[in-house]
Parts: C-alpha cells; structure tokens; sequence
C-alpha cells in the first residue's frame, strides 16, 4: 500500500473519491472544510504530483548535460576599452619636496632658493591621479620641458606603498 493509499484510507476516502471530495467529506482534514481557492488548487497539485509519481513516468527530470573541459588555460577576456579611452587623467611629475616653517615662506622672494629632498640627476616621480606609476628624467623638447620614462612601478611596489 503506498502512502497515498495510506492517507486515503485513514481519512475514510474511497478509491474513486476527487479532490473535492476530500475537502467537503466530514473525515477530511480539521481546518479544511470551507477552504479557500489557493487550498484548493495546492490539493490538486498534490494530487497530480502523486499520480504521476505512482505511475513511475512523466518525469520532466533528464541528466544534466556538460560541455567537455578543454585543457589549456583561462580563455583571455575580450578588452573592451573603448569606452574609457576618452577619461582625462591628471598627471603630475614632481621633482622633489621640502619642508618649511613658515617664518621662512614669509620670507621667500623672488630670487630665492628652496632646497629640495632629491639630488641633482635623481629620478623624477611621475604621478597619475596622485598614484605613482613612474619615474623618470628631464629632457627638453624644443623649448619645452618633458619627461623620459625610465621605470615603470611594479604592481608590488604600488601595494607596498599604499601600507
């Protein structure tokens, strides 16, 4: 006998009995008589849920189905830049810095000399939105000042500094 035999037979339900049968028979469940439509359609899902897991077919379940794994490593993400191309970013190049009391920047004038942390031919910082990324040196281009790379920062290097 399985268990929905078992139930029916408990709540005194003939074989040929309906769900509505069930609901407005005196034996059926307390609280059930006078049900509401959603109690109603819940009982016919069961019933239809347990006729068809009596009669052993009608499962909708198949085996999942998987693609084959291919050896080689992670496929390489498609690099969509374009839409950033057009960001302005500021970038700083600083030849070094000094400390002053201000006593002695009152007292600054034209002509005067403001010495630095860094020596002559030492590496200039170059900074992009304040994070450093590079260094490099002074070169003059026609009339104008540039900088030529000589070091790009290392990932690690930028993490040690942010500590």
């Amino acid at each position: 006998m399985g268990d929905q035999e078992k139930l029916l037979a408990e709540l005194g339900i003939t074989e040929g009995a309906n769900e509505a049968d069930v609901l407005t028979s005196g034996n059926a469940p307390e609280g059930s008589k006078g049900s509401t439509n959603d109690q109603d359609l819940l009982a016919e899902e069961w019933a239809k849920a347990l006729e068809v897991e009596e009669s052993g077919g009608g499962s909708s379940l198949s085996e999942p189905k998987f693609e084959e794994l291919k050896k080689g490593g992670p496929a390489a993400p498609v690099r969509e830049l374009d839409f950033i191309l057009d960001i302005p970013l500021e970038v700083t190049v600083e030849i070094g810095r000094a400390k002053m009391l201000i006593n002695d920047l009152l007292q600054i004038g034209q002509g005067s000399i403001i010495e630095l942390n860094r020596l002559a031919g030492e590496p200039l910082d170059i900074y992009v939105n304040q994070k450093l990324i590079a260094r490099g040196e002074v070169v003059v281009v026609g009339e104008k000042f540039g900088i030529r790379i000589t070091d790009i920062v290392s990932p690690l290097e930028r993490v040690k500094r942010l500590g």
